[in-house]
């Protein structure tokens, strides 16, 4: 299944200050002027949210979170919950993203209890997924990310909105990237892990890829069955990239 109207969403990571708000402001501007057919959405730094709500308020661009905690307040020093995110402007969170899972020791009972947070604070998750480049030279890429699936979607995913994104963890931010015939091998498998997860409902969950998606090969990674959009790294930092990949897809 090919969907055509993509869901197109712009992760920056720890980039970013108030200056760069001029690079979010030339993307709504010119999606305002010339509109694109597909959902784009931006996942600043939380220090940033607000301020970028304000600036994008009224246009097309969407807004979301990088990550929330489990809890809807409390003492965790540092932490921000989904409820303060939905409060800053936010209307989604990433969750689960590999830099979490590798980094920080996420485990998918962790990215499951936030999805459910986030739920409940009405906002829509974004769950990652990806294999190491050890697990896919050892043939097992599919059965990684298909448990990863299966075990980081709370029950109070069904029949909400949300979306899974396919990273595999060697092509983030290195420049690589599968070939499309393994992108459509892991996202068939996703599929199936969210039709066996969710039922019927996991037909139409919209599932993202994600890893060095540039201009350059956006169109052909976003043609491959069952890729519903993509999750975009470095290339959403700047408002003429990022352009370039929307009006790819």
């Amino acid at each position: 299944m090919t969907q055509s109207v993509k869901f197109i969403v712009g992760n920056w990571k720890m980039n970013g200050l108030a200056a760069d708000l001029d690079q979010a402001e030339a993307l709504k501007t010119a999606l305002d002027q010339q509109p694109a057919p597909h959902r784009v959405a931006l996942c600043p730094p939380a220090t940033l949210i607000a301020q970028m709500a304000w600036r994008l308020r009224g246009g097309a661009v969407e807004i979301g979170g990088q990550d929330c905690h489990v809890a809807v307040s409390g003492a965790y020093t540092g932490s921000i919950s989904a409820a303060m995110l939905k409060d800053a402007g936010a209307g989604m969170v990433i969750l689960g993203h590999s830099e979490r899972r590798q980094g920080l020791g996420e485990t998918d009972a962790d990215v499951a209890a936030k999805a459910q947070a986030a739920v409940a604070a009405g906002l829509e998750p974004i769950v990652c997924v990806g294999e190491t480049l050890e697990q896919r030279e050892a043939g097992r890429a599919v059965e990684v990310v298909s448990g990863q699936v299966r075990a980081s979607l709370p029950d109070a995913l069904a029949g909400e909105g949300f979306a899974v994104a396919y990273e595999p963890v060697w092509a983030i931010g290195t420049g690589l990237t599968p070939t499309l015939e393994q992108i459509a091998e892991v996202h068939a498998a996703v599929r199936a892990a969210l039709v066996e997860r969710l039922g019927e409902g996991g037909r139409t969950v919209p599932i993202l890829y994600g890893g060095s998606v540039k201009p350059s090969n956006a169109a052909e990674i976003l043609a491959v069955a069952d890729v519903g959009g993509a999750l975009v790294g470095g290339a959403s930092l700047k408002a003429e990239d990022f352009l370039g990949i929307i009006r790819a897809a």
